[in-house]
């Protein structure tokens, strides 16, 4: 199992310490940039598939690095939309 493969089986088990450098590579997987954002932008993040032009928002945790149960909720769903998991 790759480490692809086990970063998305541990995201869709929705842990309690899923964090956001984690979002980061399990999005690069399927494709995602972080869009480059102005000064004014503050926690929002934006991720981007240049390919399909879909795009996630989220708020990037703070102060901690984990990611709150109903952005991993957000993404799952995102992702299943866009027939990227099943």
């Amino acid at each position: 199992m790759s480490k692809a493969e086990k970063l998305l089986r541990r995201f869709l088990s929705k842990p309690k310490d899923f964090t956001y450098d984690d979002l980061k590579s399990l999005l690069a997987g399927f494709g995602y940039e972080k869009a480059k954002s102005g000064k004014t932008t503050g926690s929002g993040v934006t991720f981007i598939n240049p390919e399909t032009r879909h795009i996630i928002r989220l708020h990037k945790p703070h102060p901690g690095v984990e990611l709150k149960r109903y952005q991993l909720d957000y993404i799952e769903e995102a992702l299943r939309n866009k027939g990227l998991i099943q």
